[in-house]
């Protein structure tokens, strides 16, 4: 018997293109011997809709025709199952079309990968796969994921967070203390968005408010940072759980600028870049299109510090499924710092899988294996308890007539 289950990409998100080429993707390599699929795309409005094109690439060219000749839906618990129904409700007929038994958020960014679309699913009691809601929330939210790393012994670069509302108060007073904490140049990026939106360097006092501008665009708080000199940027996958949890090889990404930018991840398919896999299945290669070098050249000692430094981070988060660590290395010194934490990895870092041998499809198999591993571990919490509370509840005082 198949498995019903329901992929969710898109949303809310500056990375929204991103989801639905990471998600396609991924579908085009599920076992449809084992799984019954059925896509569901959320749109920048936040709108579930199912359809017979919706889990077509080609169909995202024209995003409003798409929706047009598409069902919206609300996901819902119906009978104890999650389900979707049919929105607006029809007043005769049927409006409940179809149950799962799992779900798999393939979304990237903020209002979706930061756990705000995994404690629907909680809600929903649905099995799904990846990160739960805490370990989302932190892994978007790059100072908690600071804090956490270093409370934990991992290196990472010191920095000073940035909140648009005391930024705005005494512009001049934080630049001072900035520049006087750090030493030019910096890095200055948003707090929890992702795809390298609104990141960039500052040279001098005008580059860092007009970085800090940028960046308060998009986020409520703004990370500055030291820049590392000699720059290799490292990125490591993680695959299992907090029980048990294990490394991918190591891959360096070819900057075609100073910064990794949302371009040079998405835009262009420079040389030596993979495109194997589920690409290969006429889908777009998303995060593995860009220029790479895997494995990584760098020392087996390197090697194996990364890696279990990816380790540490993935199961300090409590994290699950898969997720990319990233890493910043000064290429002279050979220090290493942790970046970020991707909990749903653009391509889901499949890429960095295959070399193991372990192919795109049994990487899928395994990581909703893991969730229902997690569901049943949940299953046996208590999260409730009988009471007579509000038998005896009262606020006191004479009714009113």
């Amino acid at each position: 018997m198949k498995l019903n289950l329901a992929v969710i990409f898109g949303g809310m998100s500056v990375e929204h293109e991103i989801s639905v080429i990471s998600a396609l993707q991924a579908i085009a390599s599920l076992d449809l011997n084992r799984y019954a699929v059925t896509p569901i795309y959320l749109t920048k409005k936040n709108t579930f809709y199912v359809g017979e094109d919706i889990g077509k690439i080609e169909a995202y060219k024209d995003i409003p025709a798409l929706l047009r000749k598409s069902q919206e839906v609300l996901p819902a618990k119906v009978g104890g199952k999650a389900a979707i129904l049919r929105h607006p409700a029809k007043t005769f007929g049927k409006n409940l079309l179809g149950t799962f038994d799992a779900v798999f958020p393939i979304v990237h960014g903020t209002n979706a990968e930061d756990g705000t679309l995994q404690g629907f699913l909680r809600l929903l009691g649905v099995p799904f796969v990846g990160c739960d809601v805490g370990a989302s929330a932190i892994g978007m939210d790059k100072y908690a994921m600071k804090t956490l790393c270093k409370d934990c012994g991992i290196p990472v670069l010191d920095c000073v967070c940035v909140a648009a509302a005391r930024y705005n108060e005494d512009q001049e007073g934080l630049l001072r203390g900035i520049m006087q904490k750090f030493e030019f140049p910096m890095i200055v990026k948003p707090v929890n968005l992702g795809s390298s939106v609104g990141i960039s360097k500052a040279k001098d006092e005008a580059s860092l408010q007009a970085a800090l501008d940028l960046a308060l665009r998009f986020a409520t708080r703004a990370l500055v940072e030291p820049c590392v000199r000699n720059l290799r940027e490292i990125n490591c996958a993680v695959l299992g759980d907090i029980s048990s949890a294990r490394a991918s090889v190591c891959e360096e990404p070819l900057n075609a600028d100073e910064i990794l930018s949302f371009e040079n991840k998405y835009m262009r398919q420079g040389k030596g870049g993979k495109t194997g896999g589920a690409a290969g299945r006429g889908q777009k290669a998303g995060m593995a299109s860009l220029s790479r070098k895997i494995p990584a050249d760098i020392t087996d000692a390197q090697r194996e510090q990364i890696q279990s430094l990816a380790v540490r981070a993935f199961q300090a988060i409590d994290g699950n499924g898969v997720a990319r660590i990233d890493f910043l290395m000064d290429g002279a010194t050979g220090e290493i710092w942790l970046n970020e934490i991707n909990t749903i990895p653009g391509s889901l870092s499949f890429y960095l899988w295959e070399p193991t041998g372990l192919p795109y499809g049994k990487l899928l198999d395994e990581m909703i294996r893991l969730a229902f591993k997690r569901h049943r571990e949940q299953e046996d919490l208590m999260f409730s308890f009988d009471s007579n509370v509000l038998a005896n509840a009262s606020f006191g005082g004479t009714k009113k007539k």
